[in-house]
């Protein structure tokens, strides 16, 4: 049973859905709760370990948002969105992202064709994003160019070509795997992509539990398929439903001091100011206030808390600053610099 927990009147920062009909909204959260349960079994049984990248994966879908899967080869990147594709019902859709990839590729393009009575007219020939799931499979294998062609579908879920503005369907939402940069035959993303993206979840080795239980599991005769758990309409509801849930102001004032302290014109802090060539900006803010929401959820609660905002701090912040070269030269990681900014939250 979820327990209504920092809901009262200061607490709510101007969300009155609670005050009216608590009942309903509490009611609504448990159903919820219970459907990304089986969300979570489903993928459970294709995605062995890695719990947390799977949590982040969902937070930045139940907010809405956009996510960058960081990784070297063969951690199960790909498998995640696939799996996440068909549990969440969404038409899905891959790009394998290389050096030769043109942003027409991705965004589609125009052709002149002649009808039989001869008349010629341009008809638009939608590209893979035009999709409610797009895998955007080694992201920084391609120039910045074309990973420039994503921008603004992922911020407007729309584009433009020749003049006349596509739509794309809801919901809409890029998951990207990215290489380390220290792989070859990769490009850094730009800083205005990077920031489009909600969450950077890290994915690393599995432990040695999970992979035996993956060894014996993928070997076999037959391999697990994971079974559909949701559908687009209600991820939408959820994704509004996030929305409701309110926060409390300790919680926001936690996600002020948090963002506001890794900008270098902001800091209290003199190491910092002294670390970060620049800090993240406004859209991290309201990635945290959503991302946070999401977290609760996920975990039967009914309110996010400042424990929500410390465990969320890496992935919402580290893509989303930029460490001088002073700080580089010796050594300093964002990693770091975020974690003392963890520690000052107390």
């Amino acid at each position: 049973m979820i327990e209504v927990a920092g809901t009262t009147k200061d607490s709510m920062n101007g969300n009155s859905t609670l005050a009216s009909d608590p009942a309903s909204l509490v009611a609504e959260v448990e159903a919820l709760g219970e459907r990304l349960q089986r969300v979570r079994d489903s993928v459970g049984r294709v995605i062995f370990g890695q719990q947390e990248v799977v949590e982040h994966t969902l937070i930045t879908l139940l907010s809405g948002g956009h996510c960058l899967l960081v990784g070297v080869p063969g951690l199960g990147k790909t498998k995640l969105v696939e799996t996440l594709g068909s549990v969440l019902g969404l038409d899905a859709r891959r790009v394998q992202f290389t050096p030769d990839l043109m942003p027409a590729d991705i965004i589609g393009s125009e052709v002149l064709e002649e009808a039989e009575d001869g008349r010629r007219a341009f008809r638009f020939l939608p590209g893979p994003v035009f999709c409610q799931l797009l895998m955007a499979d080694e992201i920084n294998r391609a120039s910045p160019r074309t990973q420039s062609a994503l921008l603004q579908a992922m911020q407007e879920q729309k584009v433009a070509v020749a003049g006349h503005v596509h739509p794309l369907p809801l919901p809409f939402h890029v998951l990207a795997t990215q290489n380390p940069i220290e792989q070859e035959g990769t490009y850094p993303l730009p800083e205005a992509q990077l920031d489009r993206f909600l969450l950077e979840v890290e994915i690393t080795y599995p432990d040695e539990a999970a992979e035996r239980a993956m060894l014996l599991a993928t070997t076999g005769a037959r391999d697990d398929r994971p079974v559909q758990a949701l559908t687009a309409a209600e991820l939408i509801a959820a994704q509004a439903l996030i929305r409701r849930i309110p926060v409390g102001e300790g919680v926001l004032d936690a996600i002020l001091r948090l963002v506001r302290g890794a900008r270098p014109e902001h800091s209290a802090d003199p190491m910092i100011r002294k670390q970060l060539a620049w800090g993240p900006g406004p859209r991290a803010a309201q990635a945290l206030m959503l991302a946070t929401r999401a977290r609760a959820v996920l975990d039967g609660r009914l309110a996010p808390s400042v424990e929500d905002v410390l465990a969320l701090a890496q992935p919402v912040l580290r893509h989303r600053m930029a460490l001088n070269f002073s700080a580089r030269a010796e050594g300093v990681q964002v990693a770091e610099v975020i974690e003392t900014l963890k520690a000052q939250l107390g």
